[in-house]
């Protein structure tokens, strides 16, 4: 009898000490010493759209750079080893990719993150603002010469586009950038209608590549200046047609005849334009053979988009006449350079104007004579009459020639 109650006191123990253990494993448990998790949820609620692993700082630099060219606005990254403070880790790496990717410096505006300590690793969630679209972000043109990019700022001109983005290498300025607009444009008469505003901003570091903004505004829609470009490549064609002669000096001196027979010399206009580069229809090419009426520009405009037509080395040159702004062209003939203002030979007759040295325009032009070809031919207009005369042509068809 004795033996049974020493077996039923050892089971009551047994059965007290149970308790305890099981009652103190479970408190252990609901105060935080023992966490069980059958499958990882993110704090926020559903997984994130992006999760990287990382584990040193030039990881987690490269992981929020990823997240920014996918243009994600969130993403999460998991650190299962990590030596540093992490915290301080994460706030430098956000500072030094804002401060040093130029894509960064585009395209985001804030990125703040949560850190959250999940056991044996931490979980960094990330948010980020963007003042740039995924569309934007997506269009950036990497150019990686100068030739490549002032080909593209044709492209872009010409379709008559608002924006543009270019990631580059090259040392480029925002003057750089508006001096490569204005020569797309002088350039190229017969494809861009008119001079665009222009806006130039550059998100870059001294030792990285930059991101290259270009906004245009035009002063009409792009299907309308498509429907003017339309109109002046007939009008161009048609007059290069027209163009006779044996030789390149007559050519050129018919092509001239052609322009002021099919151009009215807008005086009045300008008068009024202060500055090159302002957009304004009377200084386009299509305003002097189109619409028939233009400011020296446009003759200018107009006379270059006609020696391209036919493989006429030609240029725009921007200067002042009589101290009022003013354009006008250089022309090569036979090798030699010459200045030909046709504005000013439909005004005041073609000998005063047309196949001119810089010695004859001295004295009432002024332009950047340090970046413009010297024109110092010592062919003259009586020459290229003389040609004609020899070759037979009527003494009528010459005297109207002469008469310009």
């Amino acid at each position: 009898m004795r033996r049974v109650n020493s077996i039923k006191l050892h089971k009551v123990i047994l059965s007290i000490l149970l308790c305890l253990f099981f009652t103190s494993a479970c408190s252990s448990i609901l105060e935080g010493d023992m966490r069980v998790e059958s499958e990882h949820r993110s704090t926020t609620g559903d997984r994130l759209p992006e999760e990287v692993e990382v584990s040193n700082f030039s990881e987690l630099k490269e992981a929020i750079v990823e997240l920014i060219y996918q243009h994600e606005t969130t993403g999460q990254i998991i650190v299962y080893r990590y030596d540093s403070d992490i915290q301080w880790d994460i706030d430098r790496a956000i500072d030094e990719v804002m401060e040093t990717d130029p894509i960064a410096r585009y395209a985001v505006v804030e990125i703040s993150t949560t850190l959250n300590r999940i056991v044996t690793f931490f979980e960094i969630d990330l948010k980020i603002e963007y003042r740039r679209s995924r569309e934007q972000v997506a269009s950036i043109v990497n150019v990686s010469t100068l030739r490549y990019l002032r080909t593209e700022l044709f492209n872009i001109m010409s379709e008559y586009r608002n924006e543009a983005s270019f990631q580059t290498a090259l040392h480029i300025t925002e003057d750089d950038m508006i001096a490569y607009i204005k020569d797309s444009y002088y350039q190229n008469p017969r494809n861009i209608i008119i001079m665009p505003v222009a806006v130039v901003e550059i998100y870059s570091t001294e030792d990285s590549d930059r991101i290259v903004e270009v906004r245009l505004h035009n002063i009409e829609l792009p299907s309308v200046l498509q429907q003017y470009g339309e109109s002046l490549a007939r009008s161009v064609r048609l007059n290069a047609l027209a163009a006779e002669g044996e030789t390149d000096a007559e050519i050129l001196l018919s092509l001239a005849k052609n322009l002021i027979d099919a151009c009215d010399f807008d005086e009045g206009t300008a008068r009024t334009i202060s500055e090159h580069g302002i957009p304004n229809l009377a200084a386009t090419a299509y305003s002097a053979l189109v619409r028939g009426t233009a400011v020296g520009e446009g003759f200018a405009m107009a006379f270059k988009a006609l020696c391209d037509e036919l493989g006429f080395e030609c240029q725009v040159v921007l200067g002042y006449l009589n101290n009022m702004v003013h354009a006008w062209n250089i022309i090569m003939l036979n090798g030699d350079y010459y200045h030909v203002d046709i504005a000013m030979c439909a005004a005041n007759g073609i000998e005063s104007a047309f196949i001119k040295s810089d010695a004859q325009f001295a004295n009432l032009y002024i332009w950047d004579t340090d970046n413009t070809v010297r024109c110092n031919g010592t062919l003259t207009l009586d020459d290229i009459y003389e040609l004609l005369a020899n070759e037979g042509v009527e003494d009528n068809d010459l005297s109207n020639l002469i008469s310009y």
